[in-house]
């Protein structure tokens, strides 16, 4: 397995959507309080004193919805700071973003991801639960306009939902420097929904996609997990996330760690967890903080054992399994 020096950074697990593939209707979900979360102060000393030592080197804020956590712009400002940060982003629903996107730019972060299921706006309020097209779409363009490059924008392929949209998405990275990403449909957050409706897998799209446009292969891998390509002469790439079809354990450089403090091996094991919310809030000298750190690192030693264990586990949808996944994205961390 390669190094692992990529942290998925949950700032807040509520969200200003309700995405039917995350936190379906129906549900009343137990909301972490915030003095249950980290706080910026303890963020940044776990990122200098534990994660960047350690060599973690790149780091993604997710939620929830990361753009309403308070004081985000500062705690932006503070990591993009520190010495060792290579990489700083941000993933978000972009409902916020037009107000946000000069700020959170300033302040150093230069790579979003932003969820964008579909351009239709009735279908949009189908999967999203909210009318809120046009203040994502205006979100978008100031990102762009800012500077933000890469802008990546997510698809969740959802079968008779938004699948017949595909080809207008990819067609976005044609005329921008926009990189598209079509996320196969998983069976967490909304078990039901994916047993009635399944999931598309990615050599299909990157086929439509490719009958349509022609399609070119080749191009860099990112920090994620994502197969990229790209329509010839386009400004952007494609990218395809195939966790149901196509089991990418054995390239896997992250672990997670969720808004109450909680450091997790895999999206789908939580096996060896560790509670670095408790340690850190009775951390009071160096020799506490390195016993954080040495519990830390042997739970990286640890994870690619776990980490095949998810697969066999669940990545691979061939398998037999009466696994059903209790959490939701925006309580994982997404």
């Amino acid at each position: 397995m390669p190094q692992v020096d990529y942290l998925r950074i949950s700032l807040i697990d509520r969200c200003n959507f309700r995405c039917t593939y995350c936190m379906p209707e129906g549900i009343e979900f137990d909301y972490i309080q915030q003095q249950e979360t980290l706080s910026n102060s303890e963020l940044i000393q776990l990122l200098s004193r534990v994660f960047i030592p350690l060599g973690f080197s790149k780091f993604r804020l997710t939620g929830g919805e990361p753009l309403l956590r308070k004081n985000l712009v500062k705690l932006v400002n503070e990591i993009s700071n520190l010495s060792g940060v290579k990489d700083l982003s941000l993933s978000t629903n972009g409902y916020l973003l037009s107000d946000m996107a000069r700020s959170l730019f300033d302040a150093g972060l230069r790579r979003l991801n932003i969820s964008l299921d579909s351009l239709d706006p009735d279908v949009f309020r189908q999967i999203t639960g909210r009318d809120r097209w046009d203040q994502v779409w205006q979100g978008i363009l100031a990102a762009y306009e800012v500077g933000f490059d890469p802008l990546k924008l997510n698809v969740v392929v959802i079968p008779g939902v938004n699948e017949q949209e595909v080809l207008n998405l990819a067609a976005l990275s044609i005329d921008r420097a926009w990189h598209i990403r079509f996320i196969e449909f998983m069976p967490i957050g909304n078990t039901p929904l994916f047993d009635q409706k399944g999931w598309i897998d990615s050599a299909t799209l990157r086929q439509q996609i490719s009958d349509r446009f022609g399609l070119n292969e080749g191009f860099c891998r990112g920090n994620g997990p994502a197969d990229v390509f790209q329509i010839p002469g386009a400004k952007g790439t494609l990218g395809f996330i195939s966790q149901m079809s196509e089991c990418f354990c054995d390239r896997c450089n992250r672990v997670r760690l969720s808004a109450d403090g909680w450091l997790r091996p895999c999206l789908l094991n939580e096996a060896g967890q560790i509670d670095l919310k408790t340690m850190v809030r009775n951390a009071n000298t160096d020799a506490d903080w390195q016993r954080i750190q040495n519990q830390v690192k042997e739970f990286l030693e640890q994870k690619a054992e776990i980490t095949f264990k998810a697969r066999d586990r669940g990545y691979n949808p061939s398998l037999e399994s009466n696994q059903s996944y209790q959490r939701t994205m925006s309580q994982i961390g997404g």
